[in-house]
């Protein structure tokens, strides 16, 4: 189920109108909010819904083993059984073809006659963000950072809590789980808030990345040919937009429907495209993911505390898992290992040249920010390398007698919705969208709601899933 459906919007009232009733406990209506999150889930493809149960029992089941647990030894086995389950159930689903694949690539390349059959595997919606979050439960057990949750019916709602299950936050335990412990009702305010959120949500999915960004990209990246520079641009550059509207407005909307629940979840997004580096920047894109690589990979890789030489290891690593975490392919290693790189250069360049950032260099700084992050876009986008190849050399003045493919609107319309995209991102990089309206009078605010309503409303967007559904 799409949140920017009309079967979700109906899904919704039904949910907030049970939700509300004076008719029920709280307990019934945690069992209905787990049972709505299971139907949202389960509308795509019911069967998958018994992977999310297994995670969720293992996890349930290790997790209260490993409070009560002293012996190491035993500890450890129920950890190795709540990741084994896990990454096992992440590495065949996502992962199996991709290891087939390359497995017979292995085996053909020393004349050993080897060509299976590839295998018909349907990639479960969402399963590396439920993965992660259910992980981080028994991992956090585990170092005795947190207890159990109080009930079974309030872990099984943490991990299949609906707003957020299929694209994240991915929220750690500590920040949701107790929040189910006592009754919450969303404030006036908070209600009102949240559909504002949703709205907001929508419409940087339905408008903004659907409608005015989504087409140009798509027509660059699969032409198939090789395009001139302003072509190529234009499509790295619509993608950039169209991934950070896409995705970010899946967490405003995750956000604000939590929010008309009284339930609060974190911040995912924070004008990332304004970043002043690639420290910065995973300071404020994806937060949910880069903290939990830094906690859960990095810092037990070894982190900074062990050296110069295997902290650079620890990072690269990191962010290769990273960019194979988003999808089964080289090319996303590729995006990750970029990353890696840009962070390692960064820290190499703070150490041997630094300089203080003022105000006339800051915005420099994060346009050439910037322009690096698009050119690992390439890879995050391109089907096969042939393309990303062809991309970068289109972009930086290789390919002279390259073809065009966009009209000279299209191409303007992107530059103008980009540059409005960063302009917003750097004059709202040290505040939020709360701390302006707050400032900002009621009547603009109803008026700019208003705008966007009826902005979703005539848009003619694809409709499509959210992208990240498919990580």
């Amino acid at each position: 189920m799409l949140f920017n459906s009309l079967s979700f919007i109906v899904f919704l009232v039904i949910v907030m109108a049970f939700y509300y009733s004076k008719f029920f406990d709280w307990t019934s209506k945690k069992r209905m909010l787990l049972f709505a999150s299971y139907l949202f889930y389960g509308l795509w493809n019911p069967p998958l819904i018994l992977l999310l149960w297994i995670s969720t029992m293992v996890d349930w089941v290790s997790g209260n083993k490993l409070a009560k647990e002293e012996d190491p030894i035993n500890r450890k086995l129920w950890l190795l059984l709540s990741m084994s389950v896990n990454l096992g159930f992440l590495a065949f689903f996502k992962y199996g073809n991709f290891l087939l694949e390359n497995f017979t690539a292995m085996v053909n390349a020393v004349d050993i006659y080897y060509h299976p059959q590839k295998m018909d595997i349907l990639l479960p919606m969402g399963i590396s963000f439920y993965t992660f979050q259910t992980m981080s439960y028994t991992i956090d057990i585990y170092n005795k950072k947190i207890k159990p949750a109080n009930t079974f019916l309030d872990f099984a709602l943490y991990v299949t809590f609906f707003p957020q299950l299929v694209a994240g936050p991915i929220v750690r335990a500590k920040d949701l789980i107790e929040q189910f412990y006592e009754p919450k009702k969303a404030t006036i305010n908070q209600f009102i808030w949240g559909i504002f959120l949703l709205t907001l949500g929508l419409f940087q999915k339905v408008v903004m990345a659907d409608t005015l960004l989504s087409d140009t990209s798509d027509s660059v990246f699969n032409s198939g040919k090789i395009l001139n520079i302003w072509d190529a641009w234009s499509g790295v550059l619509a993608f950039s937009g169209q991934i950070f509207f896409d995705f970010a407005g899946y967490s405003t909307c995750a956000i604000g429907i939590a929010l008309m629940l009284g339930i609060i979840l974190p911040d995912n997004f924070r004008y990332p495209y304004a970043s002043l580096g690639f420290s910065d920047l995973w300071k404020r894109w994806h937060i949910s993911l880069s903290s939990w690589l830094k906690d859960y990979l990095y810092i037990p890789l070894g982190g900074n505390q062990h050296g110069i030489t295997r902290m650079y290891a620890a990072l690269m690593i990191t962010m290769l898992l990273g960019g194979l975490w988003h999808g089964a392919a080289w090319t996303f290693m590729v995006w990750g290992g970029l990353h890696g790189t840009y962070l390692i250069l960064e820290r190499l360049q703070r150490q041997y040249l630094p300089f203080k950032i003022t105000a006339s260099n800051g915005i420099f700084l994060a346009l050439l920010t910037y322009t690096c992050v698009n050119i690992t876009w390439v890879f995050f986008r391109a089907k096969d390398f042939i393309t990303a190849k062809n991309m970068i050399a289109s972009m930086f003045f290789m390919n002279p007698e390259g073809e065009k493919v966009l009209g000279s609107f299209d191409i303007v319309k992107v530059f103008i919705v980009i540059g409005i995209l960063f302009l917003c991102h750097w004059f709202m990089r040290n505040t939020s969208v709360k701390e302006v309206s707050e400032k900002t009078s009621p009547i603009l605010l109803g008026v700019l709601w208003a705008v966007m309503l009826f902005l979703i409303t005539i848009a003619q967007g694809s409709g499509e899933q959210f992208i990240y559904f498919q990580f």
